[in-house]
C-alpha cells in the first residue's frame, strides 16, 4: 500500500470564550484545523503513511505551519504556495462547527483561489494509493469544486482509492449552487462515503424518511442508515463502503453517540458511547473518518474497523484541539473500557 494524501483547506481554529473574558485577559487561544488536516496527522499518528496537500501563502506563518505538520510526521511535498492568505474561523469553546455562532473568515484564501489546471496530479499522486478529502472544499467556491473533479477523474485513472467525508456547513455554500448539483458528480468517483443520513439527503439527493424517524430512536435510526446506505451503493456503483455517524447532545454538556458501516450488504453497527460532560466537540467526525481509513487500510474486518474508529472519535471529544492526540494504544483503551 502506497501512502494516504488528504486535500483539503489547513485552517486556524480562533477560540473567543462565550463570556468575552478573552477580551480581559488579552489572550485568544488557537488550534491548527481544517477537516482533511486532522484526518492527516491523525493517520500519520498511528503510523499511516500519510500526506497533505492544500494551498498556502509563501510567508513565515505558512512555514511554521509547515513545520508543525512535519513535526507530525506529515508529509508536506505536494503543498501549493501561491497568493492569497491563511484561512480562519471562530468558534466559542465546546462548540460544534454546525452551530450558528460559527465565523468564517477564508474568502481569498490561497487554496480559495485554486483554480483547475494549478496542480500537477500526476505528481501528487506519485506513491499514493488513497485520497481523501471531504465535501468542505468544494462548498467554497465553483472552482474549488473543479479542482476536486478533476484529481478525482486522476484518481479512477490511478486506481487510487478515494474517501468522502459528506461534512454539511451552510455557511459555506454561498456561490449560487446547492450541495445537490455538486455532491454527486464527485460521490461518482468515490469508494467510502461517509457522513450521516441527513447529510445523505442533502448533499446527494437519497430519500430521507422522516416518518420512520419521527421518535429519533436508536432502532429506527440504524433501520434509516441500512436504507440510506443501500441506496448510496445502488445509485453511485463505485462506492464498496458506507457510514454513518449519530451524534446527540445528552444531559447538559454530554453527548451520546453511535455510528454504522456498510460493507458488503452488511450493515454493522457500533457499540453506543455515553458521557454527561465533554470538552470539544470539533474534530471528532475526522477522527471517525481517520479511524476508518486506519482499519480498511490495515485489512481490519468491517467490526474491527467500526469499533476503532467509533472509539477514537468519541476519545476526541474529551481533547480539546481540532486534531486527535490520541495513540492507537490510547483508542484501544478506550475502546476497552467503554466495551459491554
Amino acid at each position: 500500500m502506497g501512502k494516504v494524501l488528504s486535500f483539503g483547506e489547513l485552517l486556524l481554529r480562533i477560540c473567543p470564550d462565550e463570556g468575552g473574558q478573552w477580551l480581559n485577559e488579552n489572550r485568544l487561544p488557537f488550534y491548527v484545523g481544517g477537516a482533511e488536516a486532522n484526518v492527516a496527522t491523525a493517520l500519520a499518528l498511528w503510523e499511516v503513511p500519510s500526506s497533505y496537500m492544500t494551498a498556502l501563502p509563501d510567508n513565515f506563518l505558512a512555514e511554521q505551519l509547515v513545520t508543525y505538520l512535519k513535526g507530525r510526521n506529515v508529509g508536506t511535498e505536494s503543498i501549493v504556495y501561491q497568493e492569497g492568505r491563511l484561512g480562519l474561523y471562530y468558534l466559542p469553546k465546546g462548540k460544534d462547527l454546525k452551530n450558528a455562532g460559527v465565523i468564517y473568515d477564508r474568502s481569498g484564501s490561497a487554496y480559495a483561489n485554486l483554480q483547475p489546471g494549478t496542480i500537477n496530479w500526476d505528481e501528487a499522486f506519485e506513491g499514493v494509493s488513497w485520497l481523501h478529502f471531504s465535501a468542505i472544499c468544494p462548498a467554497i467556491n465553483q472552482a474549488v469544486a473543479d479542482v476536486c473533479e478533476e484529481a478525482l477523474k486522476v484518481a479512477k485513472q490511478k486506481n487510487i482509492f478515494v474517501s468522502l467525508d459528506l461534512n454539511y456547513r451552510a455557511k459555506l455554500w454561498k456561490y449560487g449552487k446547492d450541495p445537490v448539483e455538486v455532491m454527486p458528480a464527485l460521490a461518482e468517483r468515490c469508494d467510502l462515503i461517509m457522513g450521516n443520513i441527513w447529510a445523505a439527503h442533502m448533499m446527494l439527493g437519497i430519500k430521507l424518511d422522516e416518518e420512520l424517524i419521527s421518535e429519533r430512536d436508536k432502532e429506527s435510526l440504524v433501520q434509516h442508515a441500512q436504507l440510506t446506505s443501500e441506496e448510496i451503493t445502488k445509485r453511485f456503483p463505485n462506492c464498496q463502503v458506507v457510514a454513518n455517524t449519530f451524534r446527540f447532545d445528552y444531559a447538559e454538556e454530554g453527548i451520546r453517540y453511535y455510528t454504522t458501516l456498510y460493507a458488503n450488504e452488511e450493515l454493522t453497527v457500533s457499540q453506543e458511547y455515553v458521557a454527561e460532560k465533554i470538552l470539544d466537540k470539533v474534530g471528532s467526525g475526522d477522527c471517525f473518518m481517520a479511524g476508518l481509513i486506519y482499519g480498511l487500510y490495515n485489512g481490519h474486518s468491517p467490526s474491527q474497523t467500526l469499533e476503532f474508529a467509533t472509539a477514537a472519535a468519541f476519545s476526541k471529544l474529551f481533547i480539546p484541539s481540532d486534531a486527535t492526540t490520541a495513540t492507537v494504544a490510547e483508542v484501544n483503551k478506550t475502546l476497552e473500557t467503554y466495551a459491554k
